[in-house]
Order: C-alpha cells, then structure tokens, then sequence
C-alpha cells in the first residue's frame, strides 16, 4: 500500500511545486521566465508518465535557473521511474547514479525538506542501501515527531528488511507500537501492528501461533474503540480463521472454537453492515476450508452454506458497482 500511493504523492506535489515556484519569483530575469517554462512543461510530462521527455525539460529548467530545487527533485525522481531495481547494465546504472546526483543535489539545498528526505531515502531503499535510507527516514521523524504517518512511513520501511534480521524485525515493531503512542485512541495504528503482526513467518509453529495470538488482542482492541465497525470484526473474523486453519497441531476441539468465534464475528459484522460484501466472502471461505473438514459428516451442508455465502458476496458486489456506475454517469448529466 505504503509503494501504490507513492506516485500520487508525487502528482501533488508536482502541482505544489508549480504554484509555489511561480509565486515565488518577481522580477524575473529572461532566464528565469524560462526556467519556469521549461518547469511547467516537465512536470506536465511527469504527470503523463513521459519521464524521458521529463527529463529534458527539467534539465533545460536547471541550466536557465540551478537553484531550483524542486527542478533537482523531480529530476531524480524522474530517472527514479525509469530505473528497474536489479538490472545490473550500463544503461540502468547510469539512471542510478543520474537519479542519486539529482536527488543529492535537491537534498544539499534544502536538507530539512521532509519530500526531498523521502525521495532519496525512498531511492536508497530501491538500492536495497539499508543504511542510508534508515537514516534519511529517521531524519522525518527528527523533523516531524508528532505527525503519525511518518512512524507508518519508517515502520513499513523496516517491515520489507524483517525477514532479513531480527534486529530489524524489532525496529519494525518499535516504529509501529511509537504511532500506537503518539495517539493511543486512533484505531489505526493498532491495525497497523496487528497487520504487521500477521504479515510476519515462523518456521516455528508455536512462535508464529505466538504472533497470531499477538495480532488477535490489536483487533479486540479496535473493536473496543470502534464497537460499531463491520470492518474491525471481519479483520477478527480472518485472524480467527487463520487460528482455525493453519495451526493444525492444536485439538480439533480448540480449533474448532476458533472457528466457531470466526463465524461470529463475521455474522456480527454482516449485522453492523447488511450491505458490506466482504464477511460473505470469508465465510464461504471458513464453512468450504475450515469448518467441512472439523466436521466431515456435515460437508456437504457446509460446502452448500458456502456456495451460498459466496453468492452473496457476489450479488452484493455487483449491486455495489451498479451504484457506482449510475453515480458516474448522473456526475456526467448537465
């Protein structure tokens, strides 16, 4: 999720580096006007996605004005978009090295500019430089301590290394649990770590069922926040589940109540929001997966309860996007 949005937080900040840019400069000197041209022209191509067309105006931007910092950022992050992590050939190094003296640059200007931090620490982090993008992901939260997205930010960074370390691992922890404190009645962030949590392999069965238990008390805990929330009791209802499921070394007798406690919070969450697809979908996915193999005399009853449910969850998803066709198409109506 954290990668998906990264390109819209780019396409907005190409728009605020438009306006502020612009605003900025009186009495421009003709090649400032042309800088700024040349800049408009480069980020309407950035937005586009024709980063190599990009590249040339913002580097037409820089030799009219260099000390546009903005123009060095999207430079970067420009060849950045080109630039196939793993690709080891002259042409894809050459991006590489483009993309970091770009970025560098912007960085050097304005060393306190939390995007420009997140852009070349977010290159690093391509690199696979675990070091140096720690360290300029680190320096957001110096900057910015009480803003909660930025532990998410160091958090999810830390989450794609977990695997590698254990030291890692625990960092990823500490980030997650630091956004739990820097505001304990946002729902949020106990989905984050309980998220987290569930991400996280064990070749140790009784660890990783450690872990999953770990993850349960995070969803109760957002259930008491948000008693009313049909998504909090489906995101139980999958942990649950994955209790039920994949701990086969437990008694039948256990894993069956895990299944019988998912059941309900699935049910409760399809009492909270009659219209809400997705506990149908699980359900058929415990009934067919679960449940038909705890009790094998009444397979086929669970096998058709499942059928059933995920006609549901169908019929539901189709009204939903009938819904948002007509919405589409009365936006378009004069």
């Amino acid at each position: 999720m954290f990668r998906q949005r990264t390109n819209g937080f780019l396409l907005a900040a190409v728009a605020l580096a438009v306006v502020f840019t612009l605003s900025a400069c009186e009495n421009l000197s003709v090649p400032k006007l042309s800088a700024n041209y040349h800049f408009a022209k480069a980020n309407r191509f950035f937005t586009e996605n024709q980063y190599r067309k990009a590249i040339a105006e913002y580097e037409l931007t820089l030799s009219n004005n260099p000390n546009m910092t903005q123009a060095y950022r999207f430079l970067g992050e420009s060849y950045k978009q080109l630039y196939k992590p793993g690709v080891d050939n002259a042409e894809n190094n050459e991006k590489k090295t483009k993309a970091l003296e770009a970025l560098n640059k912007a960085y050097a200007i304005e060393p306190n500019n939390k995007d420009i931090i997140y852009s070349l620490g977010d290159m690093y982090d391509k690199l696979k430089s675990f070091d140096q993008a720690e360290k300029l992901y680190l320096r957001i939260i110096e900057l910015e301590p009480t803003n909660m997205s930025n532990y998410y930010v160091v958090a999810e960074f830390y989450k794609r290394y977990a695997g590698e370390k254990k030291e890692i691992a625990q960092k990823a922890e500490s980030m997650y649990l630091r956004r739990i404190e820097t505001d304990p009645d946002n729902p949020q962030g106990y989905a984050y770590m309980a998220s987290y949590l569930e991400s996280l392999q064990s070749s140790d069965p009784a660890k990783q069922l450690s872990v999953y238990d770990q993850g349960l008390a995070y969803r109760d805990r957002i259930i008491a926040i948000q008693p009313n929330s049909a998504e909090a009791y489906v995101a139980k209802g999958i942990n649950l589940w994955s209790h039920a499921f994949r701990f086969q070394f437990l008694p039948a007798e256990q894993r069956m109540q895990y299944a019988r406690d998912s059941e309900k919070a699935l049910q409760k969450a399809i009492v909270l929001d009659p219209n809400y697809p997705e506990p149908w979908s699980w359900l058929s996915v415990l009934y067919k997966s679960t449940l038909s193999k705890l009790e094998p005399e009444k397979e086929a009853r669970y096998n058709a309860d499942g059928d059933k449910a995920m006609e549901r969850f169908q019929d539901l998803r189709k009204r939903i996007a009938e819904r948002k066709k007509l919405e589409e198409e009365l936006k378009k109506t004069p």
